[in-house]
């Protein structure tokens, strides 16, 4: 998660690599873009507040830049800052947006802009809401909206790497993303979460169509996928960074997870002690927990931990798999 400190770092000392890069002359933008989005992201001009029904939109869905498409920001982020401008907390990754020491008319600002080609989107404040206290205050015709019909859902139950490795292969998943939610410090690590100290827990980030699978069957399947009547602790693993937990981003999902856990209670002896808590942030993990089973399918711990639990999974869930 980005903070403060590491916009004014990419824009003292430069920024992320992008992906990949668009560059063409003025004139050939101008020919390919209407003239008040020339004049907004070229130009580096303003739109006027409250022109654009854009920022009392919070529908899911991602934003794309309107000069190369470059993906930019994600709904999930979205605020009403009451500014008259669509704001967001973060940018969907690192390295999307670029950032420019602005000193136009008479004060000092971050601008922000597609890293991919260059236009200009708006600029970035420190007034943001927490946990990164950042607010991208970006003009509405930057931007345009991209069909899409993704959601996400936060879940932990033990390690990560076996949690990642049973919902990846659920129909209707397009990505999983191994992380730590919970907690009291920004960006914590892998070492710092096996510390017992911080207060998260390794959970996963799932990515999913709701029309190819429901919240509903998340839950479920998280739920009959792990042992959620053992506190802080999932088989050999001890501590609060293994508890049961879900982590809920409004009422709806609380309200689904609180039914679900009472259907599935009878079939468990003990009383289930998962956590619900409303998802504050998550913070991807390290590079090498990702995809961890599919990459380390032979090494010990992924066949005698977490073949028998994908075994399980497989058994009890296979009309879900893909």
């Amino acid at each position: 998660m980005l903070k403060w400190i590491d916009i004014i770092k990419f824009a003292s000392k430069g920024n992320p690599i992008p992906d990949r890069r668009v560059e063409k002359t003025e004139t050939e933008w101008q020919s390919l873009l209407m003239p008040e989005v020339f004049r907004i992201t070229r130009l580096k001009g303003t739109e006027r507040p409250h022109s654009s029904e854009m920022c009392s939109l919070f529908e899911p869905g991602k934003y794309a830049c309107a000069c190369c498409e470059t993906p930019l920001f994600d709904s999930g982020e979205k605020f009403d800052s009451g500014t008259g401008w669509p704001s967001f907390t973060q940018p969907l990754a690192e390295n999307a947006v670029g950032y420019h020491k602005d000193v136009t008319f008479g004060m000092v600002r971050v601008e922000a802009l597609c890293n991919t080609c260059d236009a200009h989107l708006g600029h970035v404040f420190q007034d943001g809401p927490k946990p990164s206290g950042l607010r991208y205050c970006m003009n509405a015709l930057s931007m345009q909206k991209m069909e899409s019909n993704e959601h996400k859902a936060t879940f932990g139950g033990g390690c990560f790497w076996c949690t990642e490795a049973i919902f990846q292969r659920l129909k209707g998943v397009s990505e999983v993303k191994s992380g730590y939610s919970g907690g009291a410090i920004m960006n914590p690590t892998y070492r710092e979460i096996c510390s017992g100290m911080t207060g998260h827990a390794e959970v996963i980030e799932v990515s999913y169509n709701p029309d190819e699978i429901s919240y509903d069957d998340l839950l479920k399947i998280h739920m009959t996928t792990h042992n959620p009547t053992t506190l802080n602790q999932q088989g050999a693993d001890r501590g609060t960074q293994y508890r049961s937990v879900v982590f809920y981003r409004n009422e709806a999902e609380k309200a689904a997870a609180v039914k679900v856990i009472s259907e599935v209670q009878p079939f468990f002896d003990d009383s289930i002690v998962t956590e619900l808590a409303p998802l504050e942030a998550f913070f991807t993990a390290e590079v090498d927990h990702q995809n961890y089973y599919n990459d380390n399918a032979n090494k010990r711990y992924c066949q005698i931990v977490i073949d028998p639990k994908l075994a399980k999974f497989k058994t009890l869930h296979k009309d879900k798999l893909k």
